[in-house]
């Protein structure tokens, strides 16, 4: 069965929805047994070092403001403290099993908007770049999908040698190119999936030149079309199809993948069942079993 890093410490009450929409995703996968939960424990917020200014790792974890608080969230809690270095462990513990088993996931968000200094855009830390510091021998590459571009893993992989970061994107948010960072913009109004798959395919195709090592995926489901950032012609249909695409293209190449739920900002009612498509879509790709059907909000 395919494994996904979940603790109930991954939750906590914030202003937004967005680690609620874990807790739900991850109780209808064990529901519909789609994943076999596996709780990655914390981590020591010293590792954080390697990739964060330590001041800033410091002011989060003792909770002083505005510091801790400066990727937008409004209320810093020892529960939030705790949720946010869980999610950290599920990132390194979700590509370990990855490795071994050839897919893994972490049902977790929040991490390529972070930089060195501090976070931003509701990302504490980037748990993108964390991986490749922590496997300094394998050649990490990030397939992001997220309607925003992946800007603080584009500044990353200027200085960090095995991480390449290659956005599909809707909404730039800044995000640059260099050697190791590449972008392909898809226009929100103007745009339509076969250029989308396309540049899915330039991705592999970057990938496979740069011979990574392992995929990591950022499942975003803010591109869909009733989402606030949406992109008008991408539906739930379609969504699942770049993730089916993903998936086959990693099983094809022998990329490990893992992936996580990245952004979404509908009411949960609707977001909840594009998150578990992809799971879905997994499924159908390494753990085939018969009569798969597309959730659709209820």
């Amino acid at each position: 069965m395919l494994k996904a890093c979940y603790s109930n410490r991954y939750y906590a009450q914030t202003h937004t929805n967005s680690m609620e929409k874990l807790t739900a995703v991850a109780e209808v996968l064990e529901r519909d047994e789609l994943a076999d939960l596996v709780d990655p424990e914390s981590i020591d917020p010293r590792i954080l070092y390697s990739i964060h200014d330590p001041a800033y790792v410091q002011a989060f974890v003792e909770g002083r403001k505005p510091l801790a608080m400066v990727q937008g969230f409004k209320n810093w809690t020892p529960q939030f403290r705790e949720a946010i270095l869980s999610i950290q462990a599920g990132q390194l513990l979700a590509t370990e099993i990855a490795f071994k088993d050839g897919i893994a996931a972490n049902i977790a968000q929040g991490f390529h908007h972070a930089v060195y200094e501090r976070g931003n855009a509701y990302c504490t830390f980037n748990g993108l770049a964390l991986i490749a510091k922590q496997y300094p021998r394998k050649k990490i590459f990030i397939l992001d999908c997220d309607q925003h571009g992946g800007n603080g893993t584009a500044e990353y992989s200027k200085e960090i040698g095995n991480l390449f970061n290659f956005s599909i994107y809707g909404l730039a948010f800044g995000c640059t190119t260099n050697d190791r960072s590449m972008t392909r913009h898809i226009h929100p109004k103007n745009g339509n999936f076969e250029e989308y798959k396309a540049a899915i395919l330039s991705g592999f195709e970057t990938a496979l030149q740069w011979q990574a090592d392992i995929i990591i995926y950022q499942a975003g489901m803010d591109c869909h079309q009733k989402d606030r950032f949406g992109s008008q012609w991408f539906t739930t249909e379609l969504l699942y199809e770049r993730d089916l695409m993903v998936f086959q293209l990693a099983k094809k190449y022998n990329f490990p993948i893992m992936f996580v739920l990245a952004g979404g900002y509908q009411p949960l009612v609707d977001l909840i069942p594009l998150h578990v498509n992809t799971f879905k879509a997994a499924n159908a790709v390494y753990y085939p079993k018969q009569n798969i059907e597309l959730s659709h909000a209820q």
